[in-house]
């Protein structure tokens, strides 16, 4: 099939993984349409059709590149599938260039609005709803404190280490990631419901 004629859905498909690796290889630098073009055989014409800027096709092949390793667990454990997600995302951020990609996306986001909705909606927003599900998921099992706002929570502990990364005076790892969840984990999680002599029910906390 001569090229530009494939089904839309294939060469987004191409262009967003073309994107990723030139993202992950090189950073915001080395990222350009012309070398998307090149890598995933797509025009720039198509690319621009499809995407309505630099900025946004990096943010989408960004997000597509990642989300298999930002994958939320659910092992029935709701503060050991927090901890995986955490050291995952500080892993992730700091032993590749993730990192230093994800600081330009949200730098060129502050000058070009359209990148900046386009970070809410396609990497923010969704990345927030992984971790709000897991938690309403464990509310539903009994297994989170009553009165416990999943999203402040994403803000305590995602919130953290977002700024550790903008503002790199501290470190970033996986010591730091535990200090903040061991610090909220005992007003996260519902007290087990203990049975006293004569049938009582007694819940701590």
């Amino acid at each position: 099939m001569p090229r530009g004629r494939r089904p839309t859905e294939e060469v987004r498909r191409d262009v967003l993984a073309a994107a990723g690796r030139l993202l992950l290889d090189e950073g915001m630098g080395g990222f350009t349409i012309e070398r998307v073009a090149a890598e995933s055989g797509a025009s720039k014409v198509t690319i621009y059709k499809l995407w309505p800027s630099k900025g946004a096709l990096a943010l989408e092949g960004y997000f597509t590149t990642v989300e298999p390793v930002l994958a939320f667990p659910d092992t029935g454990d709701l503060v050991a599938d927090l901890r995986a997600q955490l050291h995952a995302f500080v892993d992730l951020l700091t032993t590749t260039p993730a990192g230093d990609v994800l600081r330009g996306l949200i730098a060129e986001g502050q000058r070009d609005p359209v990148l900046q909705e386009a970070y809410l909606s396609t990497y923010a927003g969704p990345r927030r709803a992984l971790a709000v599900d897991r938690m309403e998921a464990a509310r539903r099992q009994g297994g989170l404190r009553e009165g416990v706002d999943p999203e402040t929570v994403v803000d305590q502990l995602w919130g953290a280490c977002y700024h550790r990364l903008l503002i790199p005076d501290r470190p970033l790892d996986h010591a730091f990631a535990d200090r903040l969840l061991d610090h909220l984990a005992p007003g996260l999680v519902a007290a087990p419901t203990s049975r006293r002599a004569g049938g009582r029910r007694s819940t701590s906390g």
